[in-house]
């Protein structure tokens, strides 16, 4: 059976910095769709970012792009975001998720096959 668990979150004043990390377990196929999703209080979860584990091309919202870097560890059964330069709006339950049965990595949450609880982040003026 396969596990996601994030970690990480916290509560960070604006322009700092955090690094988010999802542990998988159980996972024995082959490359693969992961990404990072969050949802603000109030909205519609989004996609933050995602990358192919086989060629490592990686996709971003553009909200974040230029502060935050998505990237895998650990031989691989890590999957990281590293957030810089926060701010606000950057505040939201934080989820990763992985495989995607069909079509390419940057769509939402849902239409990935195994998801984490998610960790929640704060970010104050």
């Amino acid at each position: 059976q396969v596990h996601l668990v994030e970690s990480g979150g916290g509560s960070v004043q604006a322009g700092g910095s955090l690094n988010l990390s999802c542990v998988v377990s159980g996972y024995i196929g082959g490359s693969a769709c992961m990404g990072w999703f969050r949802q603000p209080p109030g909205k519609d979860r989004e996609t933050v970012a995602t990358i192919y584990t086989g060629s490592g091309n990686t996709m971003y919202a553009g909200s974040v792009k230029g502060r935050f870097a998505i990237s895998r560890a650990n031989g691989a059964n890590t999957l990281d975001l590293q957030m810089n330069e926060l701010k606000p709006e950057d505040t939201g339950m934080y989820s990763c998720a992985m495989v995607r049965p069909y079509g390419g990595c940057w769509s939402s949450y849902d239409t990935y096959k195994y998801r984490g609880q998610g960790t929640q982040v704060t970010v104050s003026t």
